[in-house]
């Protein structure tokens, strides 16, 4: 019999609300399957199942709070009955189905309206149901004033649902930043970090992504972020206690999971998993990140997005420091910061000249690697961004 468990989104998760189960007793399951949604710090998220079988027995209700693993489902393996109660099948009786014929823009129902024409007309102009205005003229005659105080109210209507979409987005950030607070904390406190820089010259990698972006369409353009991830994970082949998790020893991941931190409109961020970067193309994982940070941003993610991380990335963009030193979320046991991208100074075999670089660094953590194990790694990564072709 497996069990279905509350699963934990990050070190920072200690409960979920179960909000909906999305599967009920007796629908049968497979890995990748959407089975419930559940309200975290981090938003709603929809909760995958990662086994296959039929769903014997739900243990929580809806609107619960459920501690991190929690039985929440019992799953019974395909091919096992299910000890559920035989119903009383459902009578199926034929019923008459009214068709109504649609009637022109001016139903009859609204030619007969006690209202003036100018009503009529202001209540069409700004989409007011006229129907739902309650006359107070003469016999019940709906007047131009009476459509002004029913726009009136509308808009008064639409403005306090702004008001609390927006305090309730503010409370939402303000879960977040404490969701992160506790994750930063709890790095700092328990992982020994050590930190290592390294000036890559971006030069080559740049010039074959404005040429390969010649080839696309503007919204299957490249952003050179996608090199960064596509050069890492091919890098961490090679490096694979850099692709690991620390949960009372090290272990290593077979498939290499980038997460890439998105930061919010509202502040905080979220930091969504590309699954297996190293066996994308450069256009798959554009794809990926064009899926992920709009819904990142709407709080819209699966919960193997949130959870699945290996390592991960943070970027600073175009206008950004010039450098970032990350903290390592736990329990991975590295981060790689790219800061911003400029023209400097740069010698290479006895030549000085301008090039285009970035400063790539990596926080790792020292139960896992070393600064040998790491500037190696980093060293790599130079060499694949110079072959931005083999990417």
């Amino acid at each position: 019999m497996g069990e279905f468990l509350m699963p934990s989104l990050g070190a920072d998760m200690e409960d979920g609300t179960l909000i909906e189960w999305k599967k009920k007793i007796g629908d049968s399951v497979k890995r990748g399957d959407v089975i419930a949604e559940v309200e975290t710090q981090k938003g709603l998220i929809e909760i995958e199942i990662f086994e296959e079988g039929i769903i014997e027995k739900i243990l929580i209700k809806e609107g619960t709070k459920v501690p991190v693993g929690t039985i929440m489902a019992l799953i019974s393996p395909i091919g096992v009955p299910l000890e559920t109660k035989k119903e009383k099948p459902i009578e199926l009786h034929p019923i008459e189905k009214k068709v109504t014929e649609v009637m022109p823009r001016e139903t009859a129902e609204e030619s007969h309206i006690k209202a003036s024409p100018l009503a009529k007309r202001i209540a069409e102009d700004h989409h007011i149901d006229i129907k739902q205005i309650k006359g107070s003229g003469y016999d019940g005659v709906i007047t131009k004033e009476d459509v002004e105080h029913a726009i009136e109210q509308r808009d008064t209507i639409d403005k306090e649902q702004t008001i609390l979409k927006t305090e309730k987005t503010a409370t939402d950030s303000e879960a977040i930043r404490f969701a992160i607070a506790a994750a930063m904390s709890k790095s700092n406190k328990e992982i020994p970090h050590y930190y290592l820089e390294k000036k890559i010259d971006l030069t080559k990698a740049l010039a074959w992504l404005q040429e390969a972006n010649q080839q696309r369409k503007v919204q299957a353009r490249l952003l050179p972020v996608v090199l960064f991830i596509k050069a890492i994970a091919k890098s961490l082949v090679d490096f694979p206690d850099l692709n690991a998790v620390w949960e009372n020893g090290l272990h290593t991941k077979k498939d290499i999971n980038i997460g890439f931190v998105v930061a919010l409109h509202n502040g905080g961020i979220m930091v969504p998993a590309i699954h297996q970067a190293d066996l994308k193309t450069v256009d798959e994982i554009m794809e990926a990140l064009n899926d992920l940070i709009p819904r990142a941003r709407a709080m819209k993610l699966r919960s193997s997005e949130l959870s699945d991380g290996t390592i991960t990335l943070t970027s600073m963009g175009d206008r950004g420091a010039d450098s970032v030193f990350g903290v390592i979320y736990p329990p991975q046991v590295a981060i790689i910061g790219f800061g911003s991208i400029s023209e400097q100074p740069f010698a290479e075999n006895g030549m000085l000249g301008i090039r285009t670089v970035v400063n790539a660094t990596l926080a790792g953590d020292h139960r896992a690697t070393d600064g040998l194990t790491g500037s190696r790694f980093l060293n790599v990564l130079s060499e694949n961004l110079q072959k931005p072709e083999l990417l």
